[in-house]
């Protein structure tokens, strides 16, 4: 019995001495040599995971660097860079293989504060990087392995919603989401069906993602983020009553981001009904080099977003206008509310405004 205690005390002496070593080592400063090993060790491990995040940038398809001139409006930024904001690798390949190099001025603005989700009211010139701004985040926040509509992306028209499902998909192409665009004129029976599917980005029309909320077919009480891009536009008297209603049927701590290039005072004044753009020349290329405005625009924001089709991204673009007698007046005043001027066409135009 004695020998038994003896025994038992002794355990306990180890026990207690072992206690002390791993005290002294990993605790208390100075500690013993396993912490230089462990240092070591830790830049061993900080070294292999550059060498791997350079492995993988090393095998992205990236395209030709553009070398065309650039304006402020995409140049004047803080200098981040993408990987700043901690997002997804496979974001970060999607964005670098679409061709981006750095985020524009609206981008570093609207980027990392739509992660920490806050609403934004954005205004930013045509062509600076508005869509990305937007769909990167949304990218960024949505749960892949959760099969339900997490995002929903309002535009006024079908171009403007294929056009940028087009830029999700390309930005999540390395992604596991799923995206849907919905607008009116195409078939109701096709877009039900399509629901039965995973959806995680909704991208459509306001009236008709409205019918089929109303339906019980499209289900948005997951949808955290809301966003609506020409918000102006879905402002309007024509779109802002179904507005209103759909976002009664998101989650109710949505997060609402609104981007635009104009936010006029008044959103009753433009009304595209009213026979103000009887021809259109049309084309579903985003950007295109030169802009003929064969029927003088009424109003300035009509003007802008029309003639924002050239010059993307900081690019040099020339819009001309054909004016007749009648246009003059609407002339001045486009060019008193935008305070810019319209010059007459001068016998040589420089061909570096619209050639690549």
């Amino acid at each position: 019995h004695h020998q038994q205690q003896q025994h038992h005390q002794q355990q306990q002496h180890q026990q207690h001495q072992q206690q002390q070593q791993w005290l002294r080592r990993n605790l208390l400063p100075g500690g013993n040599d396993s912490s230089v090993v462990d240092e070591v060790e830790k830049t061993v491990q900080s070294e292999a995971v550059d060498s791997s995040s350079q492995d993988w940038k090393a095998r992205l398809k990236i395209p030709p660097p553009d070398t065309r001139y650039k304006t402020e409006d995409v140049t004047a930024t803080k200098g981040n860079e993408f990987e700043d904001y901690f997002l997804k690798r496979e974001l970060l390949m999607g964005i670098y293989e679409k061709g981006f190099e750095r985020p524009s001025p609206i981008q570093e603005e609207s980027i990392p504060i739509a992660l920490t989700g806050s609403d934004i009211l954005a205004r930013a010139k045509n062509g600076t990087g508005k869509t990305a701004a937007f769909c990167i985040p949304a990218l960024e926040k949505i749960d892949q392995d959760n099969n339900v509509i997490q995002v929903v992306i309002l535009v006024p028209t079908r171009e403007l919603a294929l056009q940028t499902s087009q830029v999700c998909k390309e930005l999540g192409k390395h992604l596991q989401i799923q995206v849907m665009v919905t607008t009116g004129g195409t078939s109701l029976k096709d877009d039900i069906m399509r629901l039965y599917q995973p959806v995680h980005l909704l991208v459509g029309t306001p009236g008709r993602i409205l019918d089929l909320a109303k339906k019980g077919v499209c289900i948005l009480k997951d949808c955290s983020m809301l966003i609506m891009d020409e918000a102006d536009k879905l402002l309007s008297p024509e779109f802002q009553p179904s507005v209103e209603q759909l976002i009664r049927f998101l989650s109710a701590n949505r997060q609402i981001l609104m981007f635009s290039a104009t936010f006029p005072v008044t959103v009753k004044d433009f009304d595209f009904r009213n026979g103000a753009c009887r021809n259109l020349v049309c084309t579903d290329i985003q950007a295109v080099n030169v802009v003929i405005n064969f029927d003088f625009p009424k109003n300035s924001e009509t003007y802008l977003h029309r003639v924002g089709r050239s010059g993307r991204f900081g690019h040099l673009g020339l819009a001309v206008n054909l004016i007749t007698y009648e246009d003059r007046f609407n002339l001045y005043r486009i060019e008193q509310e935008l305070g810019t001027e319209i010059k007459q066409i001068p016998p040589h135009i420089d061909q570096a405004i619209y050639c690549r």
